[in-house]
């Protein structure tokens, strides 16, 4: 409480003594611009502290007060929401400092800017991608850290968004099945939703998938020639049986004991 108040009550002498901002911008006096800096990033001014730390970064090399410069203007990115720059001031600031007093928090704010700029599922998740990698190092570096339970359902929060763009795949290549008879629609909705369980097992689309996966063996076996038939409803079958076992009370059961029914006339006669 008593560092707190005594920076504050430095702030305001030094913003007083340092004059209006513009001047702040232009005096060579660096040991002002670093306190007028602090006491801006302090009192949340990050508009103000950032051209400020930008400035000094560049002219405090090997001084002292780089290290502290740099994280902060990492954050004064990170509060006023502009994660993109944050992440690369932080991965900056790790990278250069590897043995800083502000690792842990770059490695961690590096995250999670990445994980607050990630797209919807509908894009392109490379991004998404660097977030996890991200995170997923910061953990091995700081196993015991305080931020690790929020790193770590950032990384389970990033997983549902890259199981449901799967759920989307494997969904538009269902829906593709009965216009595009030429290729095998269906078969690659069955791999993209088998391969997302796979990848993701807890995942809370688990149910969703499990049922794609029947309706598009019931429609593979349907349009299939001949030869194929008995062996592709029989496959439904099976299926639906793995299905009903995992899913006794699923409020798609009555869909499913539909497929069931019809393979099962195939399969006996």
């Amino acid at each position: 409480m008593k560092r707190t108040l005594y920076t504050l009550f430095v702030a305001i002498l030094l913003l007083t003594s340092c004059s209006q901002y513009n001047s702040l911008l232009k005096t060579n006096d660096v040991e002002c611009r670093y306190e007028a800096a602090k006491a801006y990033f302090v009192n949340r001014s990050y508009s103000k502290a950032a051209p400020l730390l930008e400035d000094l970064i560049a002219t405090f090399k090997g001084h002292r007060n780089a290290e502290e410069s740099l994280y902060m203007l990492g954050m004064c990115y990170y509060e006023s929401g502009d994660y993109e720059t944050a992440a690369q001031y932080f991965k900056t600031y790790y990278t250069t400092y590897q043995r800083g007093v502000f690792n842990e928090l770059a490695r961690f704010h590096c995250g999670k800017s990445l994980f607050k700029n990630i797209p919807v599922p509908e894009l392109d998740q490379s991004s998404t991608y660097s977030a996890m990698q991200e995170l997923q190092l910061f953990m091995e570096y700081y196993p015991a850290s305080i931020y690790r339970t929020e790193a770590q359902e950032m990384l389970f929060a990033m997983h549902d968004v890259l199981v449901e763009k799967d759920f989307l795949s494997a969904k538009l290549y269902y829906e593709l099945g009965s216009f595009d008879l030429m290729r095998n629609n269906y078969q690659a909705c069955i791999v993209t939703a088998q391969n997302a369980l796979k990848d993701y097992p807890y995942t809370k689309l688990r149910e969703e998938l499990s049922m794609l996966i029947l309706r598009a063996k019931y429609k593979m076996a349907s349009k299939s020639v001949e030869e194929k038939k008995v062996d592709r409803y029989r496959d439904t079958v099976d299926e639906y049986y793995a299905f009903k076992n995992e899913f006794p009370d699923s409020k798609y059961i009555e869909e499913a004991e539909d497929y069931y029914r019809e393979a099962l006339k195939i399969v006996n006669e």
